[in-house]
């Protein structure tokens, strides 16, 4: 008997719609005359799901007494007995209840493949055991369920289910995941935004490991060793030298701006068996490699380019990075070296040669960089233009005149040609131009003509003080256009951080900073990013607010990179900058991070303080139609993860309110903040809203006495909310009594307010 076919629906979290998907499927099947059974669906209290399993066959459970307590699991001989086609089987990783045949469900799932029936099931990423760490790292939730990756390598086909986190955020506050007292904590825990952005990358990524997997067996299998370049695969060379952790850093920064690509490293082992690398070195570089999640490999190869591209191919290696040679140019010419080698070989691979301070020549003096004197590149090439071209047209015209002018004219007037050098391009420009007149008077008018033979001793002094004298002439009109240069920098930086600070003393938010910011540089896009708390070998980014187009999520996504303090940083992606521009980029970035602190420190303290800031807001509202659940998720998110459950009880579908998002948001985080604030913790407020005929109300109830009222007075918090409601149009009323009060938010709708923008 042919062994049945696996299918898995795998999901990144739970409520993402796999066992709904996997209902679909019988149905389908169903409809094309299969036969279909579900041996084991957990709708988890879902009516669509439900509903969706009406119609299928199902094989009643079985029950089972463990310690007292009866237990239902899949009755495993009941669907053996039955044969179908296809059995419907939910949740692969689940543990069975002791006594059972089998302590797995995925070895009940087994035993139906080997009986020929095809499995179709459900499974979360979170529960391979291959994953189980990071998972913990992420959420701070160890799974005890946990499945062998190898299970799920082995199935025949493996779709994705997936959901974006806000869908699957705005799906639990309806009450499509978990009952009502279980909403509030998962999304300020488990379901967090980034958690589940977290989890959705790892089951991307595996996935497209497992696809990956599959593209090498097809191409083995038809004897393809040309490189597929589906997904960038970058491969390090490593000696054991000592440039190998800069080798290793340059190609995990390559690796880090791709998505879904992959770091290689290899140590090839000549084939005499002798050690050419440090041992050492080569330990602390696979360390490195494997802290920066590449794989280290090593081999052993008579020809080193050759090996290294006999891996490339057998790999699929996109992109290879070697460094540059260590051996001196004389010996180059007389033997190619591993790179040069590598690069005429390679084919379709790029290769990237990197310098490092190990290679020849590496320590080779250099003359000095354009604009080093503070005028920059721009004025220094436009100086030794002009001079070029002015020299010339000079000579000519003094050569015209010669006996009318002199030895004496000629140096005062090349004199001016030096001075104006200076002035635009800086020293160097001045210092050459002194030499190219000093040879030209020599030439043209110093006896004897046309030659640089120099006859009277008076004539040698005279060019000799003209250098000197053109040389300190130049090089104080250099130094004053560079203060001069600089001076106007000064007054450019001070622009640009009076600006700034012009904008937080009114209070402009975080995106409309970081948007001066990108203006003020020129860069496509700006991120402030906050390190995560989680102690994994490498750290979580969260993007805190961005501007740009694809603003980088992480550091090494960056092309420049501005540090605030341990845990926040500014990544921008664009132009690289001077090291003037960084300095005042790094001055700005301190700004926004203190804007940034202020801000977590306004939110930590709602309902405190009346916030002048947004009453400014206010005064300036956007009004438009708003989804309550979305402003309930911000609100949510704002109060962050602690503090008491508050039960959320809304009706299936609510229409939209008019209102200002952000403030409608600040309301609802205030108010609940305030009622989670005051209620004990056996009895947790309640969030209830209802839909009348023009208008929507939100109340918040709870034992929150001494957050509505203060004997007569309003709290400030409550006076807040109210001010800010008002301003939108709405109202906010409280009630006490019995030692319970409640606040209610009433709202129009857009049915009854059809022109939002009025």
């Amino acid at each position: 008997m042919a062994r049945g076919r696996l299918r898995i629906h795998l999901g990144a979290a739970p409520g993402v719609g796999k066992t709904y998907a996997m209902l679909q499927e019988g149905q389908r099947l169903r409809s094309l005359g299969t036969e279909v059974v579900i041996g084991l669906v957990e709708p988890h209290g879902r009516r669509p799901t439900a509903a969706l399993a009406e119609g299928l066959e199902t094989i009643p459970r079985h029950t089972l007494v463990h310690r007292g307590v009866p237990f239902t699991e899949m009755d495993l001989d009941a669907v053996l007995a039955r044969h179908p086609q296809v059995a419907l089987v939910d949740e692969l990783a689940h543990t069975n209840v002791p006594g059972s045949r089998n302590a797995k469900r995925w070895q009940d799932v087994e035993e139906l493949l080997e009986a020929g029936i095809d499995v179709v099931t459900t499974l979360n990423v979170q529960h391979l055991e291959s994953l189980n760490d990071v998972v913990r790292q992420i959420t701070g939730v160890t799974q005890h369920e946990t499945l062998p990756d190898e299970v799920a390598r082995r199935a025949d086909q493996i779709e994705l289910v997936d959901l974006e986190p806000e869908t699957l955020r705005r799906r639990l506050v309806h009450g499509d995941v978990y009952p009502p007292d279980r909403i509030e904590a998962a999304l300020t825990h488990y379901f967090r935004v980034g958690n589940l952005t977290a989890l959705r990358e790892l089951a991307l990524l595996w996935l497209a490991d497992r696809v990956e997997e599959g593209l090498q067996r097809y191409r083995a299998e038809h004897g393809i060793t040309a490189p597929w370049e589906t997904r960038e695969r970058i491969l390090v060379g490593l000696t054991g030298g000592p440039e190998g952790e800069t080798l290793i850093r340059r190609a995990a920064r390559i690796t880090a701006r791709t998505p879904g690509s992959e770091l290689l490293a290899l140590h090839v082992v000549p084939g005499d068996g002798l050690a050419r690398g440090d041992p050492a070195a080569l330990s602390g570089q696979r360390s490195l490699v494997e802290s920066m999640g590449g794989s280290y490999h090593q081999m052993t190869g008579e020809d080193i380019p050759e090996a290294l591209l006999q891996f490339a191919e057998a790999e699929n290696i996109t992109q290879v990075v070697l460094g540059a040679s260590r051996r001196g140019r004389f010996s180059l010419l007389l033997h190619a070296g591993v790179g040069q080698r590598t690069i005429h070989d390679s084919g379709p691979i790029d290769v990237h040669i990197v310098t490092h301070e190990a290679a020849a020549g590496a320590s080779a003096p250099r003359l000095p960089r354009p604009g080093h004197g503070g005028t920059g590149p721009v004025r220094y090439w436009s100086a030794l233009v002009g001079a070029a071209l002015l020299l010339p047209l000079m000579t000519l015209v003094l050569t015209g005149v010669r006996t009318g002018v002199g030895l004496s004219g000629a140096l005062v007037l090349y004199l001016l040609a030096v001075v104006l050098a200076g002035l635009v391009g800086g020293r160097l420009p001045a210092l050459l131009t002194a030499v190219a007149a000093g040879l030209l008077t020599d030439y043209y008018f110093t006896p004897p003509l046309h030659s640089f033979k120099v006859e009277r001793g008076v004539d040698v002094v005279g060019l000799v003080v003209f250098l000197a004298a053109a040389w300190l002439v130049g090089s104080a009109a250099g130094t004053a256009a560079r203060h001069t240069h600089q001076a106007v920098r000064a007054t450019s930086e001070a622009r640009a951080l009076s600006r700034m600070a012009a904008a937080m003393m009114r209070g402009e938010p975080l995106p409309t900073l970081l948007e001066q910011v990108r203006e003020n540089f020129s860069l496509t896009a700006v991120s402030l990013l906050e390190r995560g708390t989680d102690h994994g070998p490498e750290p979580r980014w969260y993007v805190v607010a961005s501007a740009g187009v694809r603003p980088p999520e992480r550091p090494y996504d960056a092309d420049v990179e501005a540090p605030i303090d341990d845990r926040l940083t500014l990544a921008a992606r664009g132009r690289g900058l001077s090291g003037d521009d960084r300095r005042i980029l790094t001055a700005c970035a301190a700004q926004i991070g203190v804007a940034h602190t202020r801000g977590g420190l306004a939110r930590r303290g709602a309902g405190t303080d009346l916030d002048e800031q947004v009453r400014t807001r206010a005064a300036a509202l956007y009004l438009r139609p708003v989804d309550l659940d979305e402003a309930l998720t911000a609100a949510l998110d704002d109060l962050g993860p602690g503090g008491h459950s508050i039960s959320l009880r809304l009706p299936e579908r609510l229409p939209d309110v008019i209102a200002d998002a952000a403030l409608l948001a600040r309301v609802l985080a205030t108010l609940v903040a305030d009622a989670l604030r005051h209620s004990p913790p056996d009895a947790p407020p309640t969030l209830t809203a209802e839909a009348l005929p023009d208008r929507l109300t939100v109340r918040i109830a709870g034992d929150t006495t001494g957050a509505a009222v203060d004997g007569e007075r309003e709290s400030p918090s409550l006076r807040l909310a109210r001010d800010l409601t008002e301003a939108m149009g709405g109202t906010v009323a409280h009630t006490t009594g019995g030692g319970a009060a409640s606040v209610t938010i009433t709202l129009p709708t857009v049915a009854h307010h059809p022109d939002p923008e009025g």
